[in-house]
């Protein structure tokens, strides 16, 4: 019996770990949002922005302003390399 609480134990600082990662995520999300809009109400100019969102296997991909192309681009390029890695880094866990 008392494996089974040493594994949970274990488990614990993990999961909390990956909470505070997503928390600090949508934190820096806001942050860059918040960024954007000052910057646009305070200095005027052009704004560009591109959104690249996965649902499953299939993205989503939109944008609007002049550079939103290039935007896009760089969006669906780390889009793409963070499913390279996710595959990559779960084969290799397979492997061990």
């Amino acid at each position: 019996m008392s494996d089974e609480n040493e594994s949970e134990d274990e488990a614990a600082p993990v999961s909390k770990g990956l909470f505070w990662l997503l928390i600090l995520g949508a934190a820096l999300i806001l942050a860059g949002i918040m960024v954007f809009v000052l910057v646009s109400l305070f200095f005027g100019g052009s704004m560009s922005s591109g959104v690249v969102v996965f649902i499953g296997p299939f993205p989503i991909v939109f944008g609007s302003g002049p550079n939103a192309a290039w935007l896009i681009l760089i969006g669906i390029i780390l889009a793409v390399l963070s499913v390279l890695l996710f595959w990559g880094m779960n084969k290799r866990r397979k492997l061990l």
